[in-house]
């Protein structure tokens, strides 16, 4: 299935780019999102008329992302949560916490940006990547405390 991507997506392709992908992904998953169109003649031609504004429109974002990673790098965060045996957390802390904590920052990021591999379920100071797009990202401290 040929469609044309309105929005960068990890693996897929830039905004603008016509893409060849599975027709279940295009179908289910791309089309949905507004993140692509189908391919056909017509939608092809209006895509051509429209190619200055959404390039213009990318710049905007990626120039908005740049600046807010710039903020980002180096800030710390801290996480209070209640320990049992060994330091070991009840429960754990996740990415919704973190993006809280960083709200009481007064920066405001989207859950879907912060890569965390796994909950974090130990006392400790941990770096997690703030990805906004392929080639922009920062690295934030999260330190979590234990409060008995």
């Amino acid at each position: 299935m040929d469609v044309i991507l309105t929005k960068d997506v990890d693996k897929v392709g830039k905004a603008g780019e016509v893409v060849k992908v599975k027709p279940g992904y295009g179908r289910n998953y791309l089309l949905p999102r507004g993140l692509a169109l189908v391919a056909s003649r017509g939608n092809i031609a209006e895509h051509e008329h429209h190619r200055r504004s959404i390039a213009r429109e990318q710049e905007r974002i990626h120039a908005e992302y740049k600046t807010v990673a710039a903020k980002l790098e180096g800030v710390s965060v801290s996480i209070a949560r209640k320990v049992g045996k060994e330091d070991k957390l009840f429960g754990s802390v996740g990415v919704r916490d973190i993006v809280e904590a960083l709200e009481t920052q007064k920066v405001t990021i989207d859950k879907r940006l912060v890569h965390l591999p796994e909950p974090i379920r130990s006392v400790g100071v941990y770096e997690v990547v703030v990805r906004f797009a392929a080639d922009i990202e920062a690295t934030i401290k999260v330190n979590v405390v234990g409060t008995k």
